[in-house]
């Protein structure tokens, strides 16, 4: 068990929370896990995130020395938002980031007067939920989960951050509320404080078996904290996730939106995290295989041979990254006899569409990428990875952790150190 200085980040997932400890060099050197609950009643009670973070820190406590934390930073998932009473206590459960708001004239109003590279339109926008929030009886306040766990941690109000108020409204170009807001029915008194990410909000106050007057450093949403998680840290890094759907994300050093294609940019202190994500990915080849064939099919795959095939896949009718077509037919023909030959075409077609969605962000602005780290299963495929790095030529490099918890700490270990 060490007693070098830790700095911790906690992730509050869906279903769990984990926290990271690493070291004055960043190495990991312990991980504590705790479940939240697999039914969604269970998930949006912030009673059960508080249970789950009291045994998360005493698994944290089997591996390291909790006296030695220097330093927390919290990520929580984007757009979860929830009402507070006076007291500070949750006002009913919290609406989570893929809960959508009935009253469709919330998100009218929201798009009638925001700004269209704004990431708070639609029924599900963080900023929709907190206008339905906002009416129930003693609210006082409305933050988001990050936000929250953090002033569990210090026993004490605490400001957002950055990248978790994005999808409420926050303009992170100006750093404000924007003016704007105050034409939606939101009041903006409930709307919290926003700093930037990595700064200190505030210090434990001896709960959850942690010593008290620890630094609380402000975190960042999950996808953020799973980036920087990764090791990419300098424009023109990108991360390929390359599950269900195939997302791109590559930090740039100045804001891009093209709302046409879904991307908007979280801001991490200086630095911008852009994105698109493709209905393209791991749902348009299980449309074809299921995971033992593709596993046999790849060990029968030559990836240094080339691909004639001109493939689009998709799992159905529709696209919006790096092409915006609601119609876009996937193309998946023609079909050889051959199933490897087919599933080559289907893996090369894909990493074309990766291709496309970097080349895309470039045009829209964002730096050249300059490497790639990927995460995912398809980031287990051997034969697809060297079909992806032929096509998009640029290093690999090696992903430092999958934990979005480690992302976080990383981030208090920046701020502090």
């Amino acid at each position: 068990m060490t007693s070098s200085p830790l700095f911790v980040g906690v992730d509050i997932g869906t279903s769990g929370i984990r926290a990271a400890a690493v070291g004055p060099d960043g190495t990991v050197l312990g991980l504590g896990r705790a479940r939240i609950g697999a039914d969604d009643h269970i998930r949006r009670d912030p009673a059960m995130w508080e249970r789950a973070l009291h045994a998360c820190f005493r698994d944290l406590e089997q591996t390291v020395d909790v006296s030695a934390i220097a330093g927390i930073c919290v990520d929580g998932t984007s757009g979860t938002v929830l009402a507070l009473d006076g007291k500070g206590q949750p006002n009913g459960h919290a609406l989570m980031y893929n809960d959508a708001v009935e009253d469709q004239r919330i998100p009218s109003e929201i798009a009638s007067v925001a700004p269209s590279q704004s990431a708070a339109h639609g029924a599900s926008s963080a900023l929709a939920r907190a206008i339905e929030l906002q009416d129930r009886p003693g609210v006082a306040r409305i933050v988001h989960q990050a936000d929250w766990i953090a002033e569990q941690l210090a026993g004490t109000p605490v400001p957002s951050d950055e990248s978790n108020a994005l999808k409420t409204g926050y303009d992170p170009v100006s750093r404000t509320w924007p003016d704007w807001l105050g034409e939606t029915s939101i009041r903006r008194d409930l709307l919290p404080e926003v700093v930037p990410t990595g700064t200190v909000t505030a210090r434990t106050g001896g709960t959850f078996g942690l010593p008290a007057g620890i630094p609380i450093v402000a975190g960042m949403s999950d996808g953020c904290a799973s980036f920087l998680a990764t090791g990419a840290k300098r424009p023109g890094d990108g991360v390929t996730v390359l599950g269900t759907t195939l997302t791109l994300k590559l930090l740039c050093d100045g804001p891009l939106f093209a709302p046409e294609y879904g991307i908007y940019s979280h801001r991490i202190g200086d630095l911008w995290l852009a994105g698109g994500a493709s209905n393209s990915g791991g749902a348009a080849l299980l449309a074809h295989f299921d995971l033992d064939q593709m596993a046999n099919l790849t060990a029968r795959i030559d990836p240094e041979t080339p691909c004639e095939l001109d493939y689009y896949p998709l799992p159905r009718p529709g696209e919006r990254f790096p092409i915006n077509d609601p119609k876009l037919s996937p193309r998946v023909t023609p079909r050889p006899e051959d199933d490897a030959a087919f599933f080559k075409g289907l893996l090369t077609g894909i990493a074309g569409i990766e291709k496309l969605g970097y080349q895309r962000l470039v045009e829209l602005g964002a730096p050249a990428l300059t490497s790639v780290r990927t995460v995912g299963g398809g980031a287990d495929n051997p034969a697809w990875t060297r079909i992806r790095l032929k096509l998009i030529d640029v290093p690999a490099e090696p992903v430092f952790s999958k934990e979005a918890a480690v992302g976080s700490a990383l981030v208090a270990r920046e701020a502090l150190s």
